[in-house]
């Protein structure tokens, strides 16, 4: 298995941007390797939450990265960001790049309810799935539960004013239960290899309930059965964020499923 020690300071390919019916796209693209990856970021999360796992991940494959409506680059949101709404965007920039399938999603957090649509409303272009600390549709109602904590939780993370993501926050958890309803509507999730990460560390008793811990977990046990090639991965030393704490687990855990998509 490669180890992915970093040899240069982590940093972000130059942003772009692209037009589509629903409004401009910031994106990234960049990458050598033979797989192509597309990155689903976090509620209220730009790339610079995936800039940890660069330049190890250009070597893996041909990377995609986007900010969704509201975010650095893009458009601000017009409606209800709603799973549908989103993808078409995203299906709109792919095209527009001339990245074509299939492609192995990497998702974090609210990202995940996104990804695991498009993995059941576009099976054929699916080869696999990382989840990063995903949201289970089940978790849609502590989302909204806890805006606030999620907001203030961000403005520290990425030591930004809680005005550069707040408008976009609020749009994408307004439209989590109707992206909910369209993933119940959806197919089902297609056999491909899946990796569940899940950050290891407890959090703290003020951002969620021991019951809500629980509850969490268990979801986290639930997506890695969406796929019979599915696993969990327990990153011990992190919380909500593997990719930035322990990006070099990730790394490894996206090389070896790669290694199983090749295989499977």
């Amino acid at each position: 298995m490669p180890q992915f020690a970093p040899t240069l300071r982590a940093r972000l390919p130059a942003l772009r941007a692209r037009q589509t019916r629903s409004g401009r796209l910031g994106y990234i693209l960049s990458g050598h390797g033979p797989a192509h990856i597309v990155l689903f970021s976090g509620a209220g999360m730009s790339l610079k939450g995936w800039e940890a796992l660069y330049p190890g991940i250009e070597r893996i494959g041909r990377v995609l990265g986007w900010n969704r409506f509201g975010l650095q680059g893009s458009d601000a949101p017009r409606g209800r960001q709603t799973g549908t709404l989103v993808l078409g965007s995203l299906r709109e920039l792919l095209a527009s790049t001339g990245l074509g399938p299939p492609y192995v999603l990497v998702a974090h957090s609210l990202g995940g309810l996104f990804a695991n649509l498009y993995a059941r409303l576009y099976p054929r272009e699916v080869a696999g799935v990382v989840l990063i600390e995903a949201t289970h549709p089940g978790d849609h109602v502590a989302l909204k539960k806890h805006e606030t904590q999620i907001e203030r939780a961000l403005a520290r993370l990425l030591a930004l004013p809680n005005a550069f993501f707040r408008r976009n926050l609020h749009a994408e958890l307004a439209g989590v239960e109707d992206t909910v309803r369209e993933l119940e509507a959806a197919g089902p999730f297609p056999d491909v290899p899946l990796r569940v990460i899940t950050g290891g560390l407890t959090p703290r008793a003020g951002m969620m309930s021991p019951g809500a811990v629980g509850a969490r977990r268990a979801n986290q046990q639930e997506l890695a059965r969406l796929s019979p090639l599915g696993q969990q991965v327990i990153a011990q030393r992190s919380g909500h964020f593997p990719q930035m704490t322990q990006p070099q687990l990730v790394l490894r855990v996206l090389e070896e499923l790669l290694a199983q998509v090749r295989t499977s």
